[in-house]
């Protein structure tokens, strides 16, 4: 699953970047379905790049799974439901994400 999101208005970068890895990430982890199902977990901050437009996201989340059974089985389980999903609201913007859920095509390694 790849998630892309905006930090919630009035939160500056550097609070969003500070809420995500420090208050939300641990959170996330502190559940057993995150440590059972989740295979590789990549967050993707922007940086400056001279000739390239400003980022219209706060960051790029990539959650990998075995499989969509353990995908689910972690996004639909109580503990997600109930204590990490209620924080999102605490630092995203949660009328601008976007979120695909992908099958990776290598093209080179």
């Amino acid at each position: 699953m790849i998630i892309t999101i905006k930090r919630h208005q009035g939160m500056s970068h550097e609070e969003f970047k500070h809420y995500q890895r420090n208050i939300h990430r641990p959170l996330l982890m502190s559940i057993p379905e995150a440590r059972k199902y989740i295979r590789r977990f990549v967050v993707s901050y922007p940086i400056a790049a001279p000739d390239y437009s400003g980022p219209d996201y706060d960051c790029v989340v990539e959650a990998w799974f075995d499989n969509m059974a353990d995908m689910n089985a972690l996004y639909f389980s109580d503990n997600f439901l109930s204590e990490v999903d209620p924080d999102h609201e605490n630092f995203m913007d949660l009328s601008n994400y976007g979120r695909i859920v992908a099958d990776e095509d290598l093209v080179i390694q």
